[in-house]
């Protein structure tokens, strides 16, 4: 009797979305700590914009490697997106049931799928409009350009909810990551998942406070600085050719 052969396309979809996901929780974690060169300086984030720019590799600046950057992390964002979005409820009512069950339970692991499953959900819209425009805006992007968009284009609301979204989805991922493929396997997994919370907790709490305190930071540049003559940062120091 001939055997009938295993079906390995759920595995190869759960590790494509264990893979997309790990991949953009780290790029999350560099974001967010590159973005918080503002509480350091103007001069810093301008530095940091123009390394993504090759200014450190071609002596000169290229922002469609923005563009191209945005671009590659859309896609994945897509891909991630799709393959999670058949664990999601189908309909409401199938959510109304996944909520009533996990209140109904009280277990902590099953209420961060739920987090996770309503910050996917508004990432898909925020986050896709902020890759938008990273991608047909590479230019701008520097300390007074980036607050100018918080302040004057009304961004600040929106790159709040996305700041807390991304935060919450990311570091509640990497978690269940670790669960997921045995990272927190040892002689006591009760104490080593205890562990690998805690620190999902700090970690949430200290992303959260420092993206808070760059987006506040954004927001002070773009209520007190003059932008009479653009949005475009003059370095003192530095003042690479641009190339679009």
């Amino acid at each position: 009797m001939r055997q009938k052969k295993i079906d390995k396309t759920p595995a190869r979809l759960d590790f494509i979305q264990s893979a997309t996901g790990l991949i953009l929780a780290l790029f999350i974690m560099g974001h967010i700590l590159f973005e918080a060169s503002i509480l350091v300086s103007n001069e810093l984030m301008y530095r940091v914009t123009i390394m993504f720019e090759g200014y450190y590799f071609f002596g000169e600046t290229y922002p469609g490697i923005i563009s191209f950057l945005a671009a590659a992390i859309f896609v994945l964002f897509i891909v991630h997106a799709t393959v999670a979005m058949r664990k999601f409820p189908a309909d409401y009512r199938q959510y109304k049931i996944m909520k009533e069950h996990t209140a109904r339970m009280k277990h902590e692991d099953s209420s961060l799928w739920m987090i996770q499953v309503i910050t996917g959900f508004i990432m898909m819209f925020i986050g896709s409009v902020h890759l938008y425009i990273m991608m047909t805006q590479p230019s701008d992007i520097g300390p007074f350009a980036s607050s100018s968009r918080v302040v004057d284009e009304l961004m600040g609301l929106l790159y709040f909810v996305l700041l807390i979204s991304v935060i919450l989805h990311a570091f509640i991922g990497l978690y269940r990551l670790a669960l997921k493929w045995g990272f927190m396997e040892g002689k006591n997994t009760e104490l080593s998942r205890k562990r690998f919370k805690l620190l999902m907790k700090g970690m949430i709490i200290f992303y959260i406070v420092l993206g808070i305190f760059s987006l506040a930071k954004y927001t002070y540049i773009g209520l007190t600085h003059d932008f009479s003559d653009g949005v475009e940062y003059k370095s003192q120091t530095i003042k690479p050719e641009r190339h679009l």
